[in-house]
């Protein structure tokens, strides 16, 4: 998560964790005690057994609050993390230009493009740009931008401002795949929640969900997750109604469900269903030489699943 933040917001999380992380242990705790500023919860949804859920409204004014006067605390307890070595270090390898264009290939042929997403100082919520394989050998690479996230308009969720890449998934028809289109996930202001909206590579332009091929989109903030099972057809697990009905306990997907091109969200199909105490529910397609197999997963807990 911190690796696809913006470099302003990454200057941020390091000044703040430099601080927080010089307290002792017992410091820590104390200092970020929801009680340690006598601010309780004003939301009707909050629980007595957990003095801190009210903290889940991450962009509430009181909420932001508590994190100043957490982050003031910290400050005049261990000094200005600025003035350290440590922070000088880590803020030179962050804002560094010596960075592998880690790249990887869309396409099965010899006009395949190799992929990759770049943050610097020009482009400070970063680009999606490929190259060819020649070009991505030699000593300067030549880039073409696919997706400049700075040049999209805001977001118009929360108060967010930005846009912060959350990745893309590739529609693979097996060896005879066009590589033509994508899913592409991007958060307001980098929390988990995100939109997912379908690509076009070849045109690199957004898939218009109004318009004659009939594009995925999915707007509204959630844990989403989107991937294709054919051409015409996706799978997805959401918040769907955005009631919390369909997301587990842990506020992740719990149903998945088809969903066909051209056709309201509204309509999609249950395929699976995941418990409501497991940490989230999966499908997914793997075409393979003629065949497809699809999966299901339930993650159990972060570490195990079924």
């Amino acid at each position: 998560f911190f690796f696809w933040k913006s470099l302003e917001e990454r200057r941020r999380m390091l000044w703040r964790t430099a601080a927080f992380a010089a307290l002792p242990r017992s410091a820590r705790r104390h200092l970020c005690s929801a009680n340690t500023f006598n601010m309780s919860p004003n939301s009707a949804d909050a629980s007595s057994a957990d003095p801190h859920l009210w903290l889940e409204d991450v962009l509430g004014e009181k909420q932001l609050e508590w994190v100043e006067q957490c982050n003031k605390k910290c400050i005049e307890t261990v000094g200005d993390p600025k003035k350290t070595e440590a922070y000088t270090r880590i803020k030179s390898i962050l804002d560094s230009k010596d960075k592998i264009p880690h790249a990887y290939r869309i396409g099965n042929d010899a006009d395949s493009q190799y992929y990759n997403f770049w943050q610097d100082e020009q482009h400070v919520q970063g680009i999606w740009r490929r190259t060819s394989l020649t070009s991505y050998k030699s000593k300067d690479p030549e880039w073409t931008t696919v997706l400049d996230l700075d040049a999209l308009l805001p977001p118009t969720t929360d108060t967010a401002k930005t846009w912060v890449w959350h990745g893309s998934t590739l529609l693979d028809e097996g060896p005879s795949s066009k590589w033509d289109r994508a899913i592409i996930r991007l958060s307001p202001g980098g929390s988990d929640a995100d939109t997912a909206r379908e690509f076009d590579l070849k045109t690199e332009q957004f898939v218009d969900p109004d318009g004659p091929d009939r594009g995925f989109a999915l707007d509204q903030p959630a844990k989403t997750r989107m991937a294709y099972r054919s051409r015409d057809e996706v799978l997805v697990g959401t918040d769907f109604g955005q009631d919390g009905s369909a997301l587990t306990d842990s506020g992740y997907p719990r149903i998945v469900k088809s969903w066909k091109r051209g056709t309201p969200i509204e309509e999609a199909v249950t395929v699976f269903e995941g418990e409501q105490t497991d940490i989230a529910a999966h499908q997914y397609a793997f075409h393979d030489r003629g065949f497809v197999h699809e999966f299901q997963l339930r993650s159990i807990t972060f570490y195990t699943s079924k």
